[in-house]
Order: C-alpha cells, then sequence, then structure tokens
C-alpha cells in the first residue's frame, strides 16, 4: 500500500502530494489521527484529504484508514501477522479466520482464470497420455506438494510429489516434453526448484508455478511459453511469518486444479471408480453407533 502511494506521488496536486508525504512519514499515527488534525498537519483543507485518499483508490478516509492500519500493524512477528500480544482466545480466533476469509476473497477476485485454465488442460493432457506428473515443494510447500498428488491420485492419475532438493533435480533431469512439472513455493526463492524449474524446461516439460508474483521463480515462469505461472499473492512477509495464509492459498489453488482436471476427465471412467474407492475406505472405518 505504501509503495502505490509512492509510485502515485508525482501524478498526484501538490496539495494531494504533502498529505502522501505525510502518510509516508509516519504512516502509524496517520491511520489513527482524527480528519482535523491530518489536514492541519498536511496544510491543507478536509476535502483534500478525502479527495487523496479517492485518488490513490481507496472510497475515502475510512477505507483508506482502515486499509492503512493493516498495513502498518506488524503483529506479533514470527507468530502471526494479524494478532497481538495481549490477545485472548476469542480475539485469536476472530484475528486469524478473518485475516485467512479476507486473503481467499481477495484471490477469488485477482486470480488470472486464463492461467488456471491453461494448467488443467496441461495436468488433463498429461494424465490422459500417461505422461509424468510431479509437484515439487521444500517445507511448507512440500506438504502442500504431498497433498496435490494425494488428490490427484485419487483421481486415478498417477502423480509424484518430491520435497528433497536433490532429488527434485535430479528427477527434473528426466522429464520430457508432454510431462508437467507443477513447482510450489511460498517465497519463490529456493535455490533447487529454481533450478529444478529450469531443467524442466530446458528438457520441454511443461511448468506450472504456484509462488508470489515477482518472485525469481515467478520471473522464470513469465520468460518461457511452456511455464505457467499462479500468482499467490499475499501480505505475509516469509520472513517474519510461519506461512499460514500463504500455505492456505496454495491448498486452494490445487483444490482448483484437481477440479478442473477431474471435470475434463473421462467420467464414464472415472466415476465408477470414485464410487469404488468410497465403498472401500467404507469397509476400513467403524460403524456408527446408535
Amino acid at each position: 500500500m505504501l509503495e502505490r502511494i509512492h509510485a502515485a506521488l508525482p501524478a498526484l496536486p501538490p496539495a494531494e502530494q504533502r498529505v502522501a508525504k505525510l502518510v509516508l512519514a509516519d504512516a502509524r499515527s496517520f491511520a489513527s489521527l482524527p480528519i482535523g488534525e491530518l489536514a492541519d498537519r498536511s496544510h491543507v483543507s478536509k476535502p483534500t484529504v478525502v479527495r487523496f485518499c479517492r485518488s490513490v483508490g481507496y472510497d475515502g478516509l475510512a477505507d483508506f484508514k482502515l486499509k492503512l492500519a493493516g498495513t502498518v500493524n506488524e503483529g506479533v512477528p514470527f507468530v502471526h501477522r494479524a494478532v497481538d500480544e495481549d490477545d485472548k482466545p476469542g480475539d485469536i480466533l476472530v484475528k486469524v479466520i478473518d485475516n485467512a476469509v479476507s486473503a481467499l476473497l481477495a484471490y477469488r477476485n485477482e486470480a488470472a482464470s486464463h492461467a488456471f485454465e491453461r494448467a488443467m488442460q496441461a495436468l488433463t493432457d498429461a494424465g490422459r497420455n500417461g505422461r509424468r506428473i510431479e509437484f515439487y515443494g521444500v517445507g511448507n510447500s512440500g506438504i502442500v506438494a504431498q497433498d496435490a498428488q494425494h488428490k490427484f491420485f485419487r483421481l486415478g492419475v498417477s502423480a509424484t510429489a518430491v520435497s528433497d532438493g536433490h532429488v527434485q533435480v535430479m528427477s527434473a533431469t528426466m522429464l520430457q516434453p508432454g510431462d508437467c512439472l507443477v513447482v510450489i513455493s511460498n517465497s519463490g526463492r529456493s535455490r533447487d526448484l529454481l533450478d529444478a524449474a529450469e531443467i524442466a524446461r530446458r528438457k520441454g516439460a511443461t511448468t506450472i508455478v504456484i509462488t508470489a508474483s515477482g518472485s525469481p521463480l515467478a520471473r522464470s515462469a513469465n520468460n518461457s511459453a511452456q511455464q505457467i505461472l499462479l500468482a499467490a499473492d499475499h501480505p505475509e512477509d516469509y520472513d517474519r511469518y510461519s506461512p499460514m495464509v500463504s500455505r492456505l492459498l496454495h491448498l486452494v489453488i490445487i483444490d482448483i486444479l484437481t477440479t478442473g482436471v477431474a471435470l475434463r476427465l473421462d467420467s464414464d471412467k472415472l466415476r465408477p471408480m470414485l464410487q469404488e474407492i468410497k465403498r472401500t475406505l467404507r469397509s476400513r472405518r467403524y460403524l456408527p453407533t446408535a
């Protein structure tokens, strides 16, 4: 948000520039001060403060201050960006859930459907033709990769999840045109994943990248027709907080891909197989008691 204001600064009228400079100088105070004091400190009128907020893309001062407060609130470092040290359990529950829900809704509105279309088709083609489908991730993203492998396995699509960096590089070396690699990374800076994605590209495999836009991994995906970027942007600083919202976004992206592939596969074969799996699993469970 502050980056947007800084970028818009030269295009603003002189009076609104004074308001912008006040925000950039002390964003935390700006978010809490009344409009009269903001106008006095900026040496502008109250309507100018409101016009500034609208000029940078917000509905008004109240909307601007709400978004700004969320930006400058650092929460508890290395724990969660939305909570405070003295929060009670009820407060934590509401804040963590609201933070996740708002991120998911924002992603719903911003996701590029054409990129999902390409990714779904590439995975479907690989599954139909018996080609290799592999999911790579390290750390927390490795768990997401395992979830993806499990979901595709239940569709009758042979897939592999790899979380070891050395194995990822070796496995990518064996990919061929028609194969499909899905690389999952919160930071988009993991060396092994970057190396594996580059190897897969050279081998002619289609690579689907799930990561933050602007990261090195995302930039590599934008430079090749055989690579598809599914950007998952979120407000978490991966150097300061455990990946929570990002993990949920990645899991949702996998769910979207799985659902799209399932709808494209032969339903006459897929549905009976899924029914058989359900029957088999049902026999492994305890019967409900009265």
